[in-house]
């Protein structure tokens, strides 16, 4: 019984059964947390209505609102709060006041006759405070299924029913199919391969589906059901989600998710012969329910069969003595409780008698409640559960662990359990058929909660989460859920005697509970959510539509995390091993991580801000509990991140020093997470401790590549040294996968194709040279302040990690980090090229590349002896594809800079690849260049490779490219099939395309640096004697260091020796560079001389050379021009050098220079 106060609150109290006395249950009231500006001033309760089913009551006060609450408690909606109350532009609305309401038709409806305020009726200068005419407002409701058919409480979707459709989750077990019925709609796929309900049990489902969300499956009932059988009363969804059924006023129709279709009675007589009384519930692929046979005027327990026809002689009947008023499914067992305060089991059986299948339904036990229930209409749910409170270890049968072990009875918000009483002697099983066996009788019933709402439970059994899916939950209204949990002994000791074997524990949650998923520890429920669309209308007239008043609701599934409660709540009871025990059952969730750190949060929050001393408090338990986990640093770091700075000395008292959790971070490797501490120790430590630890994560990130992470700490380093630690670094939370593979250098480095032909003079090429300064947030790095010491500090380690990956032969690693951190590295080449950038042995750095590069080291076909390429047909075929060429599509390839003749660009294009006039004028340095084993078809793929290499977007294979070729001219070439063998052992031996565009990439920078003896590791690899050719340009140079070169002399006759003893395939290459390798020999003994007496240019870098190196550098670096070309490079105009040189001076300023090159 419900009394409506004059201070605005409702006293709700029960009845006690006994002695027929009055007692205050609880209150229903606003709190001044929810609405603080309201909450007092809501006037006296006006009206109150309980729904038709009796779950919930509405109230409503003198000042006007309407709110919605369930039987014990809960608040489901308010009126008073959020878009209710207030506009889209944040005015406060008037409160709907209400004169009279009365509910609909099963609490579908509610009908409300508004009056607006007193009764003065004089005119305000505020127009809307003008009396306004009562009207009648119709409100309509949607109710969770559990509020009319308790039955449905062991089901895992959120089942909601309107008056003429029905909402049911998305994205569930609906969605997923019967694998015994897929062959019948393949169309449909099961988006899990196992029978949700299959012994290993429902398997986690994915986060998409566990999320909140407004998507609903909304199933339309029949309208020639409702036409005569308006409004629905009952619903019911199958244990797989797949199948529904509804009862209206007379029969039932059912749904099936799958083929999208109805089925009805096919004789209308018989459909309205039958009133279901006691809901109903599906049993595999049968619909159970209780009903009243209005002919025979007999109470009846009918099975109907889903798949055959809806009709009568397909059904089981069995008759019954009373009215049904309950009726529950567990296992293989029908519980029934009839209006003489009597529970009858029956066991019910899939039966196949001829074509027909039908189920076969008999008595199994039957149990008086008359004692105890002192009128029937007091029982809200009964079920049979396998609950009990001896857990299964301790039972003399456990393999009865998981069957029907107790009856819980809701008698009135009374939980009530009935156990089966063991103390008696035990039948053995084998001894009797189940059908004869004489099943326990039941104990004398137990208390077990007051004021329940709601009661889940499962049969479903699972080792790993036996503390989940053994214990009984309970909705229990305001006072939020309970959850009576079983206690397990460690490993399988006898527990004590004196120990119980369960326990109650309490916890809220925010949500009202209409689902429990047991094993991924979740609550679901619906709440009303809200739209305003009052913007649309304007405000100007002196009525405001009654209906603009109201947003528009929509109904949205929420669900909640509750573990972290229960945990708490355990060691709180100072029962850590069952808690540890649990935790771990679950540590497989997504969100289990999020569970330990709002368990951290929560205590945290209370303790730091009590006002009180804490006597006993739980943080340090609850942080010796999280050290339990892997994910401690994590957990320790985010709370903290997402707590205030007053609570953190607090916090890192009871986990321990942020100093020793960043070292064990390191240790770890888990660099994201120690990024995270950093922050913690710059507001907590000095600026030097901080600048200590950042160092020693920088350099850690180096080493493992984690550029984005570099890219913060230089950030966070130049912070903590201009004094901006007041601004600390945003700490990526999850580390971007960096495709350390390509150089992103096409992001970051922009060489410019991108002018049209006719801009650029026919001698000259601009590029736009941003060599090293990436779009990234390290671009502001070369600022004006580049002489500030914190940038010296910075620039030293760079300069400390690209030494040491030069040394360790790391070019791939180089290039990322050039690329990635926009480190300068042509001016560092130059600085260091006697230094660190000296090949000290080329055997292991060609070892290398050829490993990290992918690339595979050369072999000699066994065709290759008699091959047509040594016996001067080279030449022939070479020149034929010459000749054809020159009609082929991609000779007229424009590249980005819309430059129509590849021959007259003449830019720095050609060093990447030799053209086709090259190999004349390389052909014309001796006899030996006959055995030159790269295929002409190569050459296409090397000239397009930096066309294509400038947009990686496109995607071009150059293997594909090159069969083309040999496709188009394949009549012409008449090739045989060695020459064929050839050519694909010729591709065969080359690396992947992405490979061959980094070393080419490399080439041309330390071409620029001017690290010969690199240019010609990198030359060896790609087997091209054009680059080797150029180099011997440059050597003829007296600008070149004599010691270089005997330093590339030794290395060549190193892989002589080398090729000649393990590697064979290089052979042939280097019998065609003999040549260069005599005319290198040459110069360096020449050098000897002038060396002695002349000082030793070690170290020059560009910008101290004279004009002539640089010249030359940029001439050869540049394009690997015939010899008849490179008498007219050095016509270049003096001016053109001096502004080279001045802006390669400076080249901190901007970062991009141009660099003009004929």
């Amino acid at each position: 019984m419900a009394f409506g106060c004059v201070s605005g609150s409702v006293q709700v109290y029960t009845i006690d059964n006994s002695t027929g006395a009055m007692l205050l249950s609880h209150k229903l009231e606003l709190t001044a947390k929810q609405y603080p500006d309201i909450w007092n001033k809501t006037g006296a309760v006006k009206l109150m209505r309980w729904s038709p089913d009796s779950s919930v009551v509405i109230v409503t006060w003198e000042y006007g609102g309407l709110s919605l609450w369930s039987v014990f408690g809960a608040q489901l909606i308010c009126t008073l709060g959020g878009d209710f109350a207030y506009r889209s532009d944040g005015t406060k609305k008037e409160p709907l006041k209400i004169n009279s309401m009365s509910w609909g038709a099963e609490g579908y409806h509610l009908w409300v006759i508004s009056g607006f305020g007193s009764q003065n009726t004089e005119i305000e200068s505020d127009l809307r405070s003008v009396v306004k005419q009562p009207s009648i407002l119709l409100f309509q409701f949607i109710k969770s299924v559990l509020t009319v058919n308790p039955c449905m409480s062991n089901q895992e979707q959120v089942l909601l029913q309107g008056e003429d459709r029905l909402y049911l989750n998305c994205g569930e077990a609906s969605q997923t199919q019967n694998p015994r019925s897929s062959s019948t709609h393949s169309e449909r796929k099961p988006s899990r391969e196992k029978s949700p309900f299959s012994d290993g049990g429902l398997e986690s489902q994915g986060l998409s589906t566990l999320l909140g969300h407004r998507h609903w499956h909304v199933v339309q009932i029949s309208s020639t059901y409702l036409e005569s059988n308006w409004p629905i009363r009952f619903s019911a969804i199958d244990k797989l989600g797949q199948n529904i059924a509804v009862v209206g006023k007379f029969g039932f129709a059912h749904y099936s998710l799958l083929t999208k279709k109805w089925k009805l009675f096919g004789n209308i007589t018989q459909e309205q012969n039958m009133i279901v009384t006691g809901g109903l519930a599906w049993w595999n692929d049968f619909m159970v329910l209780a009903c009243y046979n209005i002919n025979d005027h007999q109470e009846e327990l009918r099975v109907y069969l889903r798949t055959s026809n809806l009709d009568n002689a397909f059904a089981h009947v069995i008759k019954a003595q009373a009215e049904t008023l309950l009726l529950s499914v567990f296992q293989d067992m029908v519980i029934v409780f009839r209006a003489d305060c009597s529970i009858c089991l029956y066991s019910i059986e899939r039966k196949s008698d001829g074509p027909n299948t039908t189920a076969g339904i008999q008595v199994l036990q039957e149990v008086s409640m008359s004692r105890y229930i002192p009128h029937p209409f007091l029982v809200v749910s009964v079920t049979l559960t396998s609950v009990s409170t001896e857990n299964g270890i301790t039972l003399k049968m456990p393999q009865q662990a998981r069957g029907a072990e107790s009856i819980m009875l809701n008698l009135a918000g009374q939980l009530i359990m009935m156990q089966r009483d063991r103390s008696g002697p035990q039948i053995r099983e084998k001894d009797s058929s189940p059908n004869q066996r004489k099943l326990l009788p039941f104990c004398p019933p137990v208390v077990l909660a007051q004021s329940v709402e709601n009661v889940w439970t499962t049969c479903r059994a699972n080792k790993q989460k036996r503390h989940l899916l053994e214990a009984l939950w309970l909705s229990c209204g305001g006072a939020g859920m309970k959850v009576w949990l079983p206690l397990f002994p460690r490993d399988h000791r006898k527990p004590h005697s004196f120990l119980s074997q369960r326990i109650m524990l309490p916890f809220h949650i925010n949500i009202y509970p209409l689902a429990v998923l047991f094993e991924d520890a979740l609550v679901l429920g619906a709440v009303n959510d809200t739209l305003l669309y009052d913007s649309l209308y304007t405000r100007n007239n002196a009525r405001e539509q009654l209906e603009v008043l109201f947003p528009f609701c929509v109904v949205e599934r929420t669900s909640q995390i509750y573990l972290h409660h229960i945990l708490r709540q355990l060691l709180v009871r100072n029962l850590g091993e069952q808690a540890l025990l649990l935790a771990q059952s679950c540590a497989a969730l997504p969100y289990f991580p999020h569970v330990l750190e709002l368990m951290l949060h929560e205590v945290l929050e209370e303790e730091a801000t009590s006002r009180e001393p804490i006597p006993d408090p739980l943080l340090p338990t609850v942080a010796k509990f999280i050290t339990e986990f892997p994910l401690f640093l994590q957990t320790v770091v985010h709370c903290a991140r997402k707590t205030e700075y007053a609570l953190w000395n607090y916090l890192f008292a009871a986990v321990g020093n942020p100093k020793d959790l960043f070292e064990e971070c390191l240790m770890a490797q888990d660099l994201d997470t120690a990024a995270s501490y950093l922050i913690i120790l710059q507001n907590m430590e000095v600026p030097a401790v901080s600048r200590q630890h950042a160092t020693l994560l920088f350099n850690t990130a180096l080493e493992q590549g984690k550029w984005d992470l570099c890219r913060h700490m230089i950030r966070f380093l130049k912070a903590i040294g201009s004094g901006e630690s007041e601004t600390p670094p945003s700490t990526p939370t999850a580390q971007e996968p960096s495709s350390s593979g390509g150089f992103e250098f096409f992001r970051n480095r922009s060489i410019s194709l991108s002018q049209s032909a006719e801009n650029v003079p026919p001698g000259k090429f601009s590029l736009q040279k941003t060599l090293s300064m990436p779009s990234g947030p390290s671009g502001k790095r070369w600022s004006k302040d580049s002489d500030c010491a914190e940038n010296m500090y910075i620039d030293m380690m760079l300069w400390r990690h690209a030494r040491r990956l030069l040394e360790d032969v790391r070019l791939k690693d180089l290039g990322c980090f050039a690329a990635q951190l926009g480190f300068e590295l042509i001016s560092w080449l130059c600085k260091e090229r006697t230094r660190a950038a000296r090949v000290d042995n080329f055997v292991i750095a060609l070892k290398r590349l050829h490993k990290d590069f992918l690339w595979p080291l050369p072999i000699i076909p066994a065709s290759s002896i008699n091959s047509p390429f040594k016996n001067g047909k080279y030449r022939t075929v070479g020149e034929q594809l010459l000749k054809s060429q020159s009609a082929d599509p991609f000779l007229n390839l424009e590249m980005d800079a819309g430059i129509s003749n590849i021959q007259r660009s003449q830019s720095w294009l050609s060093n990447i690849g030799p053209t086709h006039h090259e190999t004349d004028t390389a052909s014309s340095h001796g006899p030996q260049m006959q055995d030159a084993f790269l295929s002409p078809l190569s050459n296409k793929g090397d000239e397009c490779s930096i066309g294509s290499a400038t947009d990686l977007t496109e995607s071009s294979s150059m293997v594909d490219g090159d069969w083309t070729v040999v496709d188009e001219n394949f009549s012409t070439l008449s090739l045989t099939q060695s020459e064929l063998e050839h050519i694909s052992m010729e591709l065969a031996s080359k690396g992947p395309h992405k490979s061959q565009v980094q070393l080419r990439y490399l080439l041309h920078i330390f071409m620029e640096a001017g690290c010969l003896d690199w240019c010609i590791v990198i030359g060896l690899i790609l087997r091209e004697s054009s680059v080797i050719n150029q180099i011997l340009v440059i050597t003829q140079s007296s600008e070149v260091d004599g010691e270089m070169l005997q330093n590339i002399k030794t290395g060549l006759h190193a892989v002589d020796r080398w090729a000649s003893t393990d590697c064979p395939g290089y052979k042939p290459f280097l019998n065609i560079i003999k040549p260069q390798l005599q005319k290198l020999s040459e110069i360096t003994e020449e050098q000897v001389q002038p060396d002695a007496f002349q000082p030793i240019t070690v170290g020059k870098t560009p910008e101290q050379s004279s004009p002539r190196a640089e010249e030359t550098r940029g001439s050869s670096s540049h394009g690997s021009i015939p010899q008849g070309e490179v008498g007219s490079s050095s016509m270049v105009s003096r001016k053109e050098e001096d502004t080279a040189e001045a802006e390669e001076e400076e080249p901190f300023q901007d970062g991009t220079y141009d660099c003009s090159v004929s």
